[in-house]
């Protein structure tokens, strides 16, 4: 692969309805892969590496996007589920090298932490965790690399209502156009849509050079800037 998709969902939480019924929490001991998995095939046909953020869970989705916090520090990370497992005592996550260092417990390699479900493959993004649901500024997650919070400005292609095609879409965009690819829930005459915005830049130029070459394929595109 050889630009992998690096994709940014951008969750509005102030805009957004929570529903606690749709919510998934779970508290657990976390653990990491070890050197040796490094280059092998994860249950879903990925080769794992330790710098990308992603885990092994044994029920959720493949491509669930899950906040792992560690209960020992507060410190968090945002991770990709693609692989199964752990299978061992009462462990519920197995952590990437990178993952793990974040939340700081390479040298224990044990933790007991919370998982919260951000999004899955099936309901994108329509599941909002709790703990983050508290705050009422915007919330970018960087899938596979840490949480960000763009501050620019990008081109707004459309808003879609199906979100398995958003993110379809959100692949083709960013292996056609080798840009940064956000998806913006929003509410909107009381439908859920998804903004698909593409880019972060601050330089005017380079942000009229990308929407220019977006309105061929897209002529109602627009700058817009992120909120923060």
């Amino acid at each position: 692969m050889k630009h992998p998709l690096i994709l940014l969902i951008l969750f509005f939480l102030s805009g957004l309805v929570y529903s606690q019924q749709e919510a998934f929490e779970q508290t657990g001991v976390a653990s990491f892969y070890a050197d040796k998995f490094e280059g092998r095939t994860t249950a879903n046909g990925e080769i794992y590496f330790h710098d990308k953020k992603t885990a092994a869970h044994q029920t959720l989705p493949f491509g669930s996007i899950v906040k792992v916090t560690n209960l020992v520090n507060n410190k968090f990370t945002v991770v990709r589920i693609n692989d199964r497992g752990p299978y061992v005592n009462n462990r519920i996550i197995d952590l990437s090298a990178s993952a793990a260092k974040e939340l700081e417990f390479i040298e224990n390699g044990i933790v007991k932490v919370k998982l919260e479900l951000i999004a899955s493959t099936n309901d994108i993004p329509d599941i909002i965790p709790e703990a983050i649901s508290n705050h009422n500024e915007p919330h970018y997650y960087k899938i596979d690399v840490s949480v960000t919070i763009p501050t620019g400005k990008g081109v707004q292609i459309g808003s879609f209502k199906n979100d398995e095609n958003v993110f379809r879409l959100a692949e083709r965009l960013k292996s056609k156009y080798n840009e940064e690819i956000y998806i913006e829930p929003a509410i909107v005459n009381n439908q859920r849509v998804y903004r698909v915005i593409v880019g972060n830049y601050n330089n005017e130029l380079h942000l009229q050079k990308l929407k220019n070459k977006l309105t061929v394929e897209y002529p109602d595109c627009f700058v817009t800037t992120y909120k923060k």
